[in-house]
């Protein structure tokens, strides 16, 4: 098979717009892309470092660096489960490994992992934190039907309201971030009921959830910040309807099918969702959305640029990865 070589490359692009959410607000990408060459082949995963949970570019790099020698010595994905925890850097690792085998074996991926075959996905595209005006007309100018606002402050409903008013026409998915106020959001779930909402995400601080256990309201509610790999699904389960499964945290495509599985047999609703990221990162997630009931892929569209080849969005959709940028 050849001599494999591992490349590990920081990458920042600009954003279009800022990316505003409860916590915080960013102006640029941050990524870290792997690049796994063997005989003729190309494998890549691309990875964003989630400051939440403690990464950076510099210790995701130095966590790939340090299993280098593994990896170049022919690590498997299977053994990379074991080597590397859940994380950014695992994603990068994995993800590119699949692809380095779909390669090699002329296999597309989606065959390998026993996926749907791959079909264009309509996505949530995301509204960003803002004042309610300024959030009904970037919901004006997008083209989808299925949005995502991000909220966290006191103007939450009259957000929702004005994003209605302005797109009656859309479905809407909230996106707390943690940032509510368990006392004020049963009030706020039912309002969000007549005003088009069809998923409420991660209300609270995911070490201060236990209110959702009595599942307050009429919209269903999901799990994102509090779920990381399919070892929380059971727990989860008595708390929300459905989780956001984002291939960042499950430290790739392969602990990310196995959460997607566990979801289901649970009862779980499941979203596929994403950070911040180019195509690289979206691809994987793409291919996985077959298996689930949502997804929230628009992290390419953030982007001041993407790519060459990068995923193709219309009115909403994004089409499935071409073989020349992954899988």
């Amino acid at each position: 098979m050849g001599t494999r070589r591992i490349d590990i490359t920081p990458v920042s692009t600009p954003l279009r717009a800022v990316f505003a959410i409860s916590r915080g607000a960013k102006t640029r990408a941050d990524t870290v892309r792997v690049r796994v060459q063997q005989g003729g082949g190309t494998g890549w995963g691309e990875c964003v470092p989630y400051g939440l949970y403690g990464e950076t570019v510099e210790t995701v790099t130095a966590s790939i660096e340090a299993i280098r020698d593994a990896i170049e010595g022919g690590l498997t994905r299977e053994e990379l489960q074991i080597r590397m925890p859940a994380g950014a850097a695992r994603c990068a690792v994995d993800c590119a490994l699949w692809d380095l085998e779909a390669k090699l074996s002329g296999t597309p991926v989606w065959q390998l992992a026993g996926l749907p075959e791959p079909k264009p996905i309509e996505t949530a595209v995301t509204v960003s934190l803002d004042a309610p005006e300024a959030m009904a007309e970037a919901a004006r100018a997008i083209q989808g039907c299925l949005l995502k606002l991000k909220l966290g402050g006191a103007d939450d409903l009259k957000r929702i309201e004005a994003v209605h008013l302005a797109r009656p026409d859309a479905r809407l998915i909230v996106d707390a971030n943690e940032g509510l106020v368990p006392a004020e959001f049963p009030a706020i779930s039912r309002a969000a009921a007549d005003l088009g909402v069809v998923l409420i995400e991660q209300p609270f601080p995911a070490d201060n959830d236990a209110a959702l256990e009595r599942r307050p309201g009429p919209v269903a509610i999901c799990a994102d910040e509090s779920a990381h790999t399919s070892s929380d699904i059971q727990d989860l389960a008595r708390r929300y309807d459905a989780v956001n499964v984002k291939l960042d945290k499950t430290g790739g495509l392969t602990e990310a099918l196995a959460m997607v599985r566990a979801a289901k047999a649970s009862g779980m609703g499941v979203m596929v969702g994403c950070m911040v990221a180019g195509s690289i990162s979206m691809a994987p997630a793409v291919l996985l959305a077959g298996l689930c009931d949502a997804a929230d892929l628009d992290g390419p569209l953030w982007l001041a640029e993407d790519v060459e080849g990068g995923l193709v969005y219309r009115d909403g959709w994004v089409e499935p990865p071409l073989p020349g940028l992954w899988g």
